[in-house]
């Protein structure tokens, strides 16, 4: 008979996620906070009872991690994609692709926009997105003195909010899968994309920052710092050493042994998620990726793009054989600091489960009958939002709220779209912002930024987005167009930035900040 805690599906299973996300804000220290928040759901969930305390930590939270197909999957792709990011250094691509953007960047403004668009490019999966932007545009954001905090908000704003409105993506693939019986997931997914306000607001948001030129809350003490003192860091970082490996490259690097093997990776990762979801078996493309498995394709795909990488790099001697095999345990070791956090995050998912925390949201859901019809997307958005923060998974806020959004539906046919865009929408937010979602700390990784740093300063941003976002989600439920709420929401979003610009907190960059300068890295 399975056990059941007392506290099941009530307000305590909040409690340990929130723990470790204000410890982890409070104490700037990451691996401690969410390892005690892991600890406090297993006191709540098997009392005082320290046997069980125990084998629930280990068992069916750390263990139970490691031991999922899903997750392992993930890991063996961060692991390949760390060894081909030490492959790319060791070779000089990045030092020359950043040699070669910094000849035609001539801005610090332009600097930012190049970040935001190969952000954009790369819409495949949020995971590749945040490292290998983060791996190319480093050199070239350092030598305009963009503060890493601010490169790791700019990697993270177009992972994940870029995944969710791109229909070939891994995000489109598991929004779809959920879609329930019936359903085509990909036209779901597609008729969501004007709706799913909280992206669009995002990449509108990046922009006008950049091209106002200003920062405000927990963002602008970094970027003053990094513009007049030269830190790009403000908070040093033990891993902050790891990040500039490309400038000891090889100075045989052209740019085609960067741009070569990004693309090689892109394309066997497509293919990869393609062959699980039964492309080369007879399916069209968007069933296949519709079907695919995420984890499977990723790591297979990085796994063959590793395999050509070090083919082509034999073949053109930039590096040798034996260079290539030091870059594995070197790409390993750059990516156990993400892996550590990861693994504690997916544990304290665990304990969570374990506490009910996705019945306790779906009772909330359940009793919105009563309210008013045209709140019900607002409604969702916001619990979306609270739920993937604490639990700091978008794909199980899916899981959880799109199934519930559909059944809504049936009663209220009209609202069916910005329902479920809702849905995904908060989730996004989540996966965007929380300190224990695995985007947030996979960008931390791609712009070696400190952790808790990019956590504080990105906080803010996402929070502007999604308070104007909920306001378009109130407008969506009243209209049958989203045009209207994209036009309030978008002057909603420009005037509070513009209010924010004028407040004495704000920091405006000079335009002496425009021309390139000699980095002061601090470790």
């Amino acid at each position: 008979m399975d056990y059941t805690p007392a506290l099941y599906a009530t307000w305590w299973a909040i409690l340990p996620p929130l723990i470790a996300i204000v410890l982890a804000l409070i104490t700037k220290e990451v691996y401690s906070s969410l390892f005690l928040g892991v600890v406090f759901g297993a006191i709540l969930y098997a009392g005082a009872d320290f046997d069980g305390i125990v084998n629930h930590v280990l068992n069916d939270g750390l263990i139970a991690s490691l031991g999922d197909a899903w997750n392992v999957g993930i890991l063996i792709f961060l692991v390949i994609l760390g060894i081909i990011v030490a492959l790319m250094n060791l070779s000089g691509g990045s030092k020359a692709f950043g040699a070669w953007a910094l000849k035609r960047v001539r801005s610090r403004v332009a600097a930012e926009i190049a970040t935001v668009i190969l952000g954009i490019v790369i819409f495949v999966d949020d995971y590749f997105n945040c490292l290998t932007v983060g791996s190319v545009m480093k050199p070239v954001t350092d030598e305009f003195r963009v503060s890493r905090a601010k490169l790791a908000y700019i990697i993270d704003a177009t992972a994940a909010p870029v995944c969710i409105i791109a229909p070939v993506s891994s995000w489109a693939a598991a929004v779809s899968s959920f879609a329930g019986e019936g359903q085509n997931g990909i036209a779901l997914f597609i008729k969501c994309i004007p709706y799913n306000f909280y992206a669009l607001f995002t990449i509108l948001m990046m922009f006008s920052l950049i091209l106002m030129k200003f920062d405000y809350a927990a963002m602008a003490k970094f970027e003053m710092n990094a513009v007049e003192n030269g830190d790009l860091f403000t908070v040093a970082d033990e891993n902050a050493s790891n990040v500039d490996a490309a400038d000891l490259g090889s100075d045989k690097g052209i740019v085609l042994d960067l741009v070569l093997p990004v693309i090689v990776l892109v394309v066997s990762c497509v293919l990869g998620m393609v062959y699980t979801g039964g492309f080369f078996d007879g399916d069209d493309f968007v069933t296949a990726f519709s079907n695919s498995d995420a984890s499977v394709g990723l790591s297979m795909g990085a796994l063959v793009a590793l395999v050509i990488i070090i083919a082509y790099y034999m073949i053109r001697r930039t590096i040798s054989f034996k260079d290539c095999m030091d870059c594995i345990p070197e790409g390993m070791k750059a990516m156990v600091p993400p892996i550590l956090v990861l693994t504690l995050a997916w544990s304290l998912k665990n304990m969570t489960d374990s506490l009910g925390l996705a019945d306790f949201v779906s009772g909330l859901v359940e009793g919105m009958g009563g309210a008013a019809v045209g709140i019900i997307p607002a409604a969702l958005f916001l619990i979306a939002c609270v739920l993937a923060f604490a639990s700091g998974t978008s794909w199980g806020t899916f899981g959880i709220l799109i199934p519930l959004g559909l059944a809504i539906t049936q009663s209220h046919p009209e609202l069916s779209t910005p329902i479920i865009a809702a849905c995904m929408a908060g989730a996004v937010y989540g996966d965007h912002c929380s300190p224990i979602s695995d985007t947030t700390i996979m960008a931390s990784a791609g712009a070696n930024c400190n952790h808790v740093s990019h956590v504080s300063t990105q906080l803010p941003y996402a929070t502007t987005v999604a308070v104007v976002s909920t306001v378009s989600y109130i407008i969506a439920g009243y209209t049958s167009s989203p045009v209207i709420p994209l036009i309030v929401g978008a002057v909603l979003l420009l005037g509070t930035l513009f209010f924010f610009r004028n407040q004495g907190g704000s920091y405006r960059v000079p335009e002496s900040a425009n021309v390139s300068h000699s980095v002061i890295v601090e470790e």
